[in-house]
């Protein structure tokens, strides 16, 4: 049915007399009349079509959409082939909800099947899951997976996203567990902090590649003091770096989680995004919602079902690993129709593209009197500037001329560059920049 069709005052009638009441009043006969709503709610009247989108359309212009962006911190603006959306619009996925009966639901547990096969691609790990909220979720999700009764510390890297920080903080505050903090050193994990907070209860450490500086990390070096210490591994990765950087898996995790919206999502001031989870099969039966699989029918034709759903709807509450109730199925097909058009050549392309342009904006910021890049060794398309003047004159000025700044931080300002910017965008906003901190 292409749209809603509330049923008419005769259908309603008879409905009402199939189950023996001639009003709606007789059927709530047996709500109290002290509940009852006798007047009708203070509301305005309803308005028209085209009245309710001219008013959406003036609220919409108090929105700000900038020419050129150059911040990330977790959310970033890559091209999207038309196709993703195009594809992704059809009436037939964008309607489609949890895939209860296997059977009726082919072309939905499909989709989500071709995603997570892209997602263990990626990342090179064995099993994906049907997707969770957010990446932020993923990792707190990833953090639970690796509880031990005799383990109940969780290590997280200093150099990790602030929110990713926040959320895993609240889920071992849930659970009972504690959260310590690896520090940073020079905008890396201080290996040798990590050496000595590996001790015997330590359940899992995470970090994240690249981390929220920008930089590479060394994970494989703290793949391996991770598991010397008898400790999981977990790996917050962007999707896009992961097209030219070493696979998780190769670098020992246990299990990888990130941010699928660089994958086909647009910003779209905040959501809905995508927390993608892939471990390898010693954690395969940890991972919290869905796994799609693969079999055959009873006439030996190709067929997809739900292979494992560890959560509280199928299970014993006190055995379930995760309160995750929904997959992003929508938004992991777009991960999927992004993946698939873009092909492995092309997402190579965009890492290549968004690396070597914020590199370039990097040098031409380190030109400008006063201007210190703070990232060293090897970093992808984010990196740190001090400042000799305010982030917020800086800041302040881009805006002026469309241009969204970086996210101010404690040393300065955190750029990222994408492969959507120009190398004209880039040098214009430097001269801005050049010109305030003349001032």
């Amino acid at each position: 049915m292409g749209r809603y069709i509330p049923s008419t005052g005769a259908e309603q009638q008879e409905l009402l007399a199939a189950i023996g009441v001639d009003s709606v009043n007789a059927f709530f006969k047996d709500v109290p009349d002290s509940v009852l709503l006798k007047e009708p709610l203070n509301l305005p009247a309803g308005k028209s079509e085209l009245e309710v989108r001219r008013a959406v359309e003036a609220m919409s212009k108090e929105n700000k959409v900038f020419g050129t962006i150059l911040r990330g911190a977790g959310a970033y603006q890559h091209y999207i082939p038309s196709i993703v959306k195009y594809i992704t619009a059809k009436e037939e996925f964008v309607t489609a909800y949890t895939p209860y009966q296997a059977e009726m639901s082919q072309g939905i547990l499909q989709s989500i099947f071709e995603y997570q096969t892209m997602i263990c691609e990626l990342t090179g790990m064995a099993a994906s899951n049907a997707s969770v909220y957010d990446g932020a979720s993923a990792a707190a999700e990833a953090v639970a997976m690796c509880r031990d009764r005799k383990r109940t510390v969780a290590l997280v890297s200093a150099t990790t996203h602030p929110d990713v920080v926040a959320t895993i903080r609240t889920y071992c505050y849930g659970a009972g567990y504690e959260m310590r903090m690896v520090p940073e050193k020079d905008g890396r994990t201080d290996m040798d902090a990590l050496k000595e907070a590996c001790t015997a209860d330590v359940c899992c450490f995470y970090v994240q590649q690249p981390n929220f500086y920008g930089n590479f990390e060394d994970c494989t070096a703290l793949g391996e003091i991770v598991h010397a210490g008898g400790a999981k591994y977990i790996m917050g990765c962007n999707p896009i770096a992961l097209a030219v950087m070493k696979t998780p898996a190769a670098c020992g995790a246990d299990i990888a989680v990130g941010e699928g919206q660089p994958l086909g999502m647009p910003l779209a001031y905040g959501g809905p995004y995508l927390g993608f989870m892939a471990a390898n099969t010693a954690m395969m039966r940890k991972l919290p919602g869905r796994i799609v699989g693969e079999t055959v029918d009873a006439d030996g034709e190709r067929a997809y079902v739900l292979t494992l759903q560890a959560r509280e709807q199928h299970i014993r509450r006190e055995k379930a690993s995760s309160n995750v109730c929904s997959n992003q199925a929508l938004c992991a097909l777009t991960a999927a129709v992004y993946m698939s058009t873009m092909g492995p050549a092309g997402m190579q392309q965009a890492a290549n593209q968004s690396m070597s342009k914020a590199h370039y904006f990097a040098q031409v910021l380190a030109e400008i009197p006063g201007v210190t890049v703070k990232n060293n060794g090897a970093w992808f398309h984010e990196f740190v500037t001090t400042l000799p003047v305010s982030a917020e004159a800086v800041l302040d000025a881009l805006a002026e001329n469309d241009i969204l700044g970086g996210l101010p931080v404690a040393d300065g300002i955190l750029w990222c560059v994408t492969e959507i910017v120009s190398k004209e965008q880039l040098n214009h906003a430097a001269a801005i920049i050049r010109e305030v901190c003349a001032k």
